[in-house]
């Protein structure tokens, strides 16, 4: 049986998620389409969102300019900053990073690294 671009990446994320529940602690998931790339932590129960982000946002999209582009590693660094200021004020200060069966590269990372350099720990 062969799965679908999707299922493969559904049942990357499933190993991953597993892991990060028996941590305990927030995560910080990412999600990314072709035009947007959107980000929330959620509570360590997994019961509540407790910040999110994303490059649908009206301020973001002024942000990026008339062109409102979302899809590319510049958008993911705004992206990144603004969830780590937004977990910050929500109180969370120790995530893991849930990157949902993308890999890490690209957007993915570029996001990684600007929530890091923004003073989230992950």
């Amino acid at each position: 049986m062969m799965l679908t671009k999707k299922e493969q990446r559904l049942r990357r994320a499933r190993q991953t998620r597993i892991r990060i529940a028996t941590q305990g602690v927030a995560r910080l998931t990412v999600n990314r389409t072709n035009l947007h790339i959107y980000a929330a932590v959620i509570s360590g129960d997994g019961a509540k969102v407790l910040a999110s982000a994303s490059t649908q946002e009206a301020d973001v999209r002024k942000e990026l300019g008339a062109s409102g582009k979302g899809g590319n590693a510049a958008a993911a660094t705004v992206i990144g900053k603004r969830i780590a200021e937004k977990a910050k004020a929500a109180g969370v200060e120790k995530v893991a990073f849930d990157r949902s069966g993308f890999a890490y590269h690209g957007r993915v990372k570029a996001l990684a690294d600007a929530a890091r350099e923004a003073g989230l720990q992950f």
